[in-house]
């Protein structure tokens, strides 16, 4: 165990994380053949192998979930020792890991741009996962904050509110129901949707949303992508149910059109996430203040179009 580097056991912990070297290599900017000469050199130096491999699959062996519940102690301690140095240095330097919903992706990256004009020095690594996955990531301390609609309701987090999200019934601009005007939500009981994958806010709003309504409108299709939900109610596949910031520049064109429901947008909040009981680093904690200072004014600047509503 003497010859195990910190290297490698972060490398192990990405690959445990997504049982997958190329994914691990694409987390950590690495080759997939890097990361699978890491984890050999790794488990050279155990004696055992920490991964089981079988076809296309592959699962931790015995050693290996025992490794990873050490692995993680260690990553964890290492970064709250870079934390306490940073405090020490100021925040001429520091390192963030931000998770962020899928749906999120269409200003975060616009945010944290904003950010390193005032921050150059600060290093910033991006995890696109659903609701589910994100919660995960808090719960193993690999993100320092998320960006995500609705918060854990099973982990001890801070969840602040910094912006309005709100969620729109979207069709193609040729849909029947296209330029309509106060279409009451029975009306799409006989409609077909395209919804994201089970596990993601969007999809629990959505599924909420037709309980409310007592409507059971069928299921045509999931997926875990927006960008692939749009494309097929462009090709009038069926309707959708999407934040508005996913669909602005569609929406612009002529591409997709927001159908006029009664009671819609429902209005969501996007929040700001951390875990309570770890002290964000100073980098981690000009992030937090800065999403929460300029975030609704970012948003509200990127997506004129969509409705406002108050930030609860």
């Amino acid at each position: 165990m003497l010859n195990v580097s910190l290297r490698q056991l972060r490398t192990f912990a990405s690959a445990a994380r997504h049982l997958s070297f190329a994914r691990a290599a694409d987390e950590l900017h690495l080759t997939a053949p890097a990361v699978s000469m890491q984890i050999r050199d790794l488990e050279t130096a155990l004696g055992l192998p920490v991964f089981e491999r079988g076809g296309r699959t592959m699962s931790l062996t015995t050693t290996g979930e025992y490794l990873l519940v050490y692995a993680r102690r260690v990553i964890t301690t290492m970064k709250e020792a870079e934390d306490t140095i940073a405090r020490l240095r100021g925040l001429q330097a520091g390192r963030i890991t931000v998770g962020m919903v899928g749906t999120a992706k269409y200003f975060v990256p616009r945010l944290l741009s904003q950010f390193r004009i005032d921050y150059p020095g600060v290093e910033m690594r991006i995890n696109i996962g659903n609701r589910d996955q994100l919660d995960k990531q808090l719960h193993e301390r690999s993100i320092d904050l998320a960006i995500m609609g609705r918060p854990p309701r099973d982990i001890d987090v801070r969840a602040e509110a910094f912006a309005a999200n709100p969620l729109a019934v979207i069709a193609a601009s040729t849909h029947r129901l296209a330029g309509a005007r106060d279409v009451p939500p029975s009306r799409l009981d006989r409609e077909v949707f395209i919804a994201r994958e089970t596990g993601s806010g969007t999809r629990s709003a959505m599924e909420a949303w037709f309980k409310e309504m007592r409507i059971a409108p069928s299921l045509l299709m999931e997926q875990n992508s927006n960008e692939t939900i749009k494309q097929a109610v462009m090709a009038n596949m069926g309707l959708t149910l999407l934040s508005l910031h996913t669909v602005g520049l569609e929406v612009d064109t002529g591409h997709l059109a927001v159908i006029d429901v009664v009671g819609l947008p429902l209005m969501r909040a996007w929040h700001v996430v951390s875990i309570s009981s770890t002290s964000l680093s100073p980098a981690a904690e000009a992030l937090r203040h800065f999403v929460l200072e300029r975030g609704e004014a970012m948003l509200a600047n990127l997506f004129r179009s969509a409705p406002a509503g108050a930030v609860t």
